[in-house]
């Protein structure tokens, strides 16, 4: 059995919503997978020369983890990856490497796990569901955890709402970025990120970009983690000033997101993305724009003989 595993990219936090929202966007890593004496992986795109090649591979660990928890052997596998998410981006490359591996592993095997019972597992490996919910649902994604269950809830984004995200040269850890967040926050700060994160959802799905303006700030983490990154801060100032409704970090970083309006799929403001690079070069870095749209739908799992595939 030959099948194609493809997932897109998301984006996490949204500004308040730390570690609870998070958007699939239409950038994606394609994973064609194949019977074979052991296990390979082949690398093309982001990641290339850089990704484990063997069983090391992060796709190989996770089909591995669900075959352990099905109590099944896995058959071995060749993955080939066409990846276009960067690595250590803050755009879901880990979320999408622990979704193939999980997908294939349940597909090899039959499926023995619900589309649930996958994403318990997913955000089980990845620490917190706020990319990989989106990642598997698609779309705007509230998400939490309650008695080691992820509950999740697909929301419509508006028509009108584009994104850029501009990612910087710049290696931030995920541990750092961690490590960067208080332990304790105020009452007040609290408050600030649940009545902000409530109202972003609201202006997404409706596309109510001058409320996202207003409410797209953060109290918890956003102010420790942007210090770390050369030009960021300058950067999220000239988005706006190009044009930007309203620009947050895009997860853990390094990389931004900036929301924008815009007809037949061009931004509005369309030297955002410009404005953003020119603000990083002056910091001394040099950066990547990436103008994506968002996707209502989440990962695919499509036979390799048919081009029209299945949902998963």
């Amino acid at each position: 059995m030959k099948f194609i595993i493809k997932v897109p990219a998301t984006s996490a936090n949204l500004g308040p919503g730390f570690d609870t929202l998070g958007l699939a966007l239409d950038l994606w890593n394609v994973t064609t997978l194949a019977p074979a004496k052991e296990f390979s992986v082949q690398v093309t795109g982001e990641g290339a020369g850089r990704l484990a090649t063997g069983k090391n591979n992060l796709i190989v660990r996770a089909a591995q983890r669900l075959a352990e928890r099905a109590g099944k052997p896995l058959p071995p596998f060749h993955a080939k990856c066409a990846n276009q998410i960067p690595l250590s981006s803050g755009m879901g490359s880990s979320s999408a490497a622990i979704l193939t591996g999980l997908l294939a592993g349940n597909t090899l095997l039959k499926n023995p796990f619900s589309r649930e019972e996958v994403l318990n597992l997913a955000c089980e490996m990845e620490g917190h569901p706020d990319n990989v919910a989106p990642a598997m649902m698609g779309g705007l994604v509230v998400s939490t955890v309650e008695g080691g269950k992820v509950i999740a809830r697909k929301i419509s984004v508006g028509v009108n709402v584009h994104v850029t995200i501009v990612l910087p040269n710049f290696y931030l850890p995920t541990k750092q970025a961690r490590a960067a967040i208080p332990k304790k926050v105020s009452v007040k700060n609290a408050v600030h990120n649940i009545s902000r994160s409530v109202l972003v959802v609201e202006a997404l799905r409706m596309g109510e970009l001058d409320l996202l303006s207003k409410v797209m700030t953060d109290k918890l983490h956003q102010p420790y983690r942007l210090r770390l990154i050369p030009g960021a801060v300058s950067a999220m100032e000239a988005a706006k000033e190009a044009g930007a409704s309203a620009v947050a970090l895009s997860g853990a970083g390094p990389s931004l997101i900036a929301f924008s309006t815009g007809e037949a799929g061009i931004p509005q403001g369309d030297d955002v993305g410009e404005s953003m690079k020119r603000a990083y070069k002056a910091a001394g870095v040099e950066a990547r724009i990436f103008r994506l749209g968002v996707v209502s739908r989440g990962v695919e799992i499509q036979s390799a003989d048919y081009a029209d595939g299945a949902d998963f």
